[in-house]
């Protein structure tokens, strides 16, 4: 019982801070236009986590654009700015983001 229990206990350190981010993005009305894992408005995630692998800047960059908002680099749609979005809420879902596989 006290195994199972660690091993619970365990798991839930390991995907609170994925879930909190998830979270954060949905409070944050990201979700209205991204997914995970498909196409919506936007790339999903794991697309932009694999257009940006490997560059060190890309934590950044995304961070910024959230704020800023873009456009041209994922088709005609361009993404809006999110001036309310503090930088560090922005860098913790540009983190995020990359993490997707």
């Amino acid at each position: 019982m006290k195994r199972a229990m660690f091993v619970l206990a365990a798991l839930a350190a390991v995907s609170l801070p994925a879930l909190a981010d998830a979270d954060l993005a949905k409070a944050r009305n990201c979700m209205s236009c991204h997914a995970v894992d498909k196409k919506l408005v936007g790339p999903s995630y794991k697309e932009v986590a694999t257009k940006y692998a490997g560059q060190k800047d890309a934590a950044d960059k995304l961070a910024a654009k959230m704020i800023k908002g873009g456009s041209g680099v994922w088709g005609p749609i361009p993404m809006p700015a999110n001036p309310q979005l503090n930088d560090a809420d922005a860098k913790k879902l540009a983190a995020w983001v990359l993490g997707q596989k």
